[in-house]
């Protein structure tokens, strides 16, 4: 056990920029498994990378599938942690409890199987098998290797009724229907039913449509790139109107949610491509609330776009944390057959 002084937030473990920025903003971590007293080791089963980041670095390579594997590899390398360095995302884990520091004010246990709730991008890595159980081509990572969460990290323990694969599926995005509930609340609060619309119906997308419906929004409206995503969702009843438009097209997007009962009141960015920031502005109302739970949105283009398009609109950052987001999320999969449809079938297809 080291004996340093030590911080809640992981600023000991930081070592390029040295005592310069938190762990998320450093380029190099200390992820030596040697804890500090309120820290918590984990032994490593499974990553799972974030859409946005295996998506920019299947593109970068073409889908070959070893060099990004060695990619991934030689970025936890250099860093210390799964951070990518173009979209400066990671993703997060799965493992088992290996030692509790005696100051751990996490309340976690040795054995104790957990999905980490905070990203990898600042998560101290070690990746001890060279990854060679994956092939690169999907975004769940079986690994073997040590993790380390600080004081203020957040871990769940892995529902016994979930499979760890589902189970991890489902946390990895448990932010974004917490946020939704949130705020189709808010508008509730203020005298009416808003109308929702979620560009995107993978994981965020799906569970952010029905934690809309169970918050109670007035209208739902699924927007999918492509005539099969569509032929998915209609039957699950998660939305009212299902279109298929590209979110990277203004006019396109706008006037497909016009068509579908919109302009949406609540407009949910749940895709993993550029581009969506200010076709978003334009499908949503003024006074509405748009959320970027999209880890490929540039916030700069929307804070600028929307100035541009003088659009009284509320912008938020889905941050991941929401309290509650992880039971939130794990218990729509339970209720909903439909969901858990969607990600079973999602598993599938990735198996």
């Amino acid at each position: 056990m080291r004996t340093t002084p030590s911080s809640p937030v992981g600023l000991h473990r930081v070592l390029e920029p040295a005592g310069a920025s938190l762990p998320q903003a450093a380029r190099v971590l200390d992820a030596g498994p040697e804890l500090w007293p309120d820290e918590v080791r984990i032994d490593v089963e499974t990553l799972n990378l974030d859409a946005a980041s295996f998506r920019q670095l299947t593109e970068k390579h073409g889908g070959d599938g070893e060099a990004v594997r060695a990619e991934v590899l030689a970025i936890v390398g250099e860093r210390g942690k799964m951070q990518n360095p173009v979209t400066g995302s990671g993703g997060m884990l799965v493992g088992t409890v290996a030692e509790v520091g005696p100051e751990s004010p996490l309340g976690l246990a040795v054995g104790d199987r957990v999905a980490t709730l905070v990203s990898l991008s600042l998560t101290p890595l070690v990746v001890t098998d060279g990854l060679e159980r994956w092939d690169g081509r999907s975004e769940r990572v079986p690994a073997a290797g040590t993790a380390v969460l600080f004081g203020r990290s957040i871990a769940a323990r892995l529902p016994e009724d979930l499979s760890p694969e589902l189970a991890l599926m489902v946390m990895d995005v448990c932010g974004a229907p917490a946020l939704v509930a949130r705020v189709v609340a808010e508008h509730l609060a203020r005298g009416s039913a808003p109308t929702v619309a979620v560009l995107g119906a993978g994981k965020s997308g799906s569970l952010s449509l029905a934690a809309a419906r169970d918050a109670g929004a007035g209208r739902r409206i699924g927007v999918v790139p492509t005539q099969a995503e569509a032929e998915l969702l209609r039957p699950t009843g998660l939305a009212d109107e299902v279109v298929v438009a590209d979110a990277r097209s203004p006019l396109g997007l706008s006037e497909a949610v016009a068509a579908a009962g919109g302009p949406a009141d609540v407009t949910v960015v749940c895709v993993d491509v550029p581009g969506c920031e200010q076709p978003a502005v334009l499908a949503t109302a003024q006074g509405g609330t748009i959320i970027y739970f999209s880890m490929a949105t540039s916030f700069a283009a929307a804070a600028l776009g929307a100035e541009g398009l003088a659009a009284d609109v509320r912008m938020l950052v889905g941050n991941g944390y929401v309290p509650g987001h992880a039971d939130l999320a794990v218990d729509i999969v339970r209720r909903d057959p439909a969901v858990r449809g969607l990600f079973e079938s999602r598993l599938a297809a990735e198996g």
